[in-house]
Parts: structure tokens; sequence; C-alpha cells
């Protein structure tokens, strides 16, 4: 059974329609990834699912409940977690300060801070450190273990190796086994196509707001993704 779903989920911004009746499903433990260019439609897809848009309550389900239309502070009540691009870390926090905010919703789980530092060393050699202070590699660390400080079922990676050395990317995507360890769906939302294809058990091609493509990486041609991805 899948754990979240939409169903012909529409998005606007103002008189602007986004998302053009957009189906979805991911299951626990999968790892799921959206490609497409700038402007295919992404994080709107993300930020309606996170309740930063409103839409319709029945279009958005969580395991079977209906949270379209719930705000952003009850949906990491339920169990989704959004890593945003950019990070967003806020500079007058230390890493540890930073990772603490994630537990606002206290909600219960494995996730706490040691288990965080486990998962990524460098961050407990640097907790009193300001979180803008590190490299663009660590702050991405932080920003995934803020959002797992809430225990979620679903995370929601959004261009999370947007401006980072291979290296790095790496080492960030190593880290999904352990995250999906317990179950976490990881949904990851990636304009590298490669990157995206890489770690996915399925995949998800938006173009201008619609589903041109889905399936599984090694059962699609690299020429139909190319086209999908391209609108070709």
């Amino acid at each position: 059974m899948s754990l979240l779903t939409t169903q012909g989920l529409v998005s606007h911004y103002g008189d602007f329609q986004a998302l053009y009746g957009l189906d979805f499903a991911i299951s626990s433990k999968e790892t799921v990834a959206i490609i497409g260019s700038n402007g295919a439609g992404k994080s709107t897809f993300l930020r309606s699912i996170v309740g930063l848009i409103n839409n319709a309550s029945d279009q958005i389900q969580f395991k079977g409940e209906a949270i379209g239309d719930r705000p952003a502070d009850e949906i990491v009540k339920l169990g989704i977690a959004m890593v945003p691009e950019g990070r967003r870390l806020f500079p007058s926090l230390s890493v540890e300060e930073n990772l603490i905010l994630g537990n606002y919703s206290k909600r219960a789980g494995d996730w706490n801070l040691k288990r965080i530092y486990e998962l990524f060393p460098i961050l407990g050699e640097r907790r009193n450190n300001p979180g803008t202070a590190l490299s663009g590699g660590q702050q991405q660390m932080v920003a995934i273990g803020r959002a797992l400080m809430s225990n979620p079922e679903v995370l929601l990676c959004d261009e999370i190796s947007l401006g980072l050395a291979p290296t790095t990317i790496k080492d960030i995507y190593a880290a999904l086994p352990e995250i999906q360890s317990n179950g976490t769906a990881v949904l990851v939302v990636e304009q590298d196509i490669n990157q995206a294809l890489s770690v996915a058990d399925r995949f998800y091609c938006f173009q201008e707001g619609r589903t041109s493509l889905t399936g599984k990486p090694g059962e699609v041609s690299r020429d139909a993704i190319k086209s999908a991805y391209f609108g070709l």
C-alpha cells in the first residue's frame, strides 16, 4: 500500500496554474525521483505536499487520510518533512541549534542528535560552529539532519546536490540506506538526471506541470527520458 499519494493534483500561484492533474505514489522504504528542467513544477509539487501551497483536501493523501488542505505545521506532525532547496539554515544559530529546531513537533521516533552525528560525523565535530560557517556540503548535511529530527515517514529532498562537488554529493547520497533503514520513504527532486536515476527505485519526469514519463530507471531508455525531460 502506498504511503503518500496525489490524485489529479492541481496547483496555482494566483491566476497562474503550475500543476495540471498530477498522479503520484510512494511507499515505505522506497526512493522515488522527480526529474525535470527549471519550471517543470518539481518544487511546486513538494511545496503542495508539505502544506506551503493550499490544495483541495482529497488531492493529497497520507496513509489514506486526505491532507491537501492541511497547514505546514500539521504536515510535519503527521510525518512528512522537507529538505528545502538552498538549505535555509539560521545563520545566528549553531549547527546543533539548527538541528534541534527540527524536533519542534516532538514527534516520536529513532532520530536524535546522537544518531544524526553518527550519520554525519563532521557535524558532531562542528556542533558549536555557526551553521552557515560550514562548507556547502556540510550545510546540506545540517539541513538533512534537521529534517530527520522530526522523525519523518516521508523525507522530501529538493535539489540537495545543487552546487556541490561530486565527492560531496556521493557522501550525502551514501546516507540514504541508513535514512531508510526504519522504513522512511525518500522523494528526491533533481535536475541532474544521472544522479536521480542512480538512487531511485522509480522516477517521474515532469514537463510544464504535467507528468511526461514514469517508470523504473533500468526499464526506460535514455532517449525516452531525454525526450520527456526536454519535451521533444
